[in-house]
């Protein structure tokens, strides 16, 4: 399980960016791969899948 910031996120177009705490990649995140609310700025966990364009953020949840 990784760790990051919601860097950015429109939930009415249902997609947005996650910046991992470690390595400070940025994650492509679409509405279907989260778990609970996010917000830009909010402390997140999430787990990386293989996606059209490369690794996308799923399974993320507030931390």
């Amino acid at each position: 399980m990784n760790k990051g910031t919601v860097k950015f996120y429109n939930d009415a177009k249902g997609f947005g960016f996650i910046k991992d705490t470690v390595s400070s990649k940025e994650y492509f995140v679409h509405s279907t791969g989260v778990k609970e609310s996010i917000r830009e700025n909010d402390e997140v966990t999430f787990d990386l899948e293989e996606g059209k364009k490369g690794l996308n953020a799923v399974n993320v949840k507030l931390s």
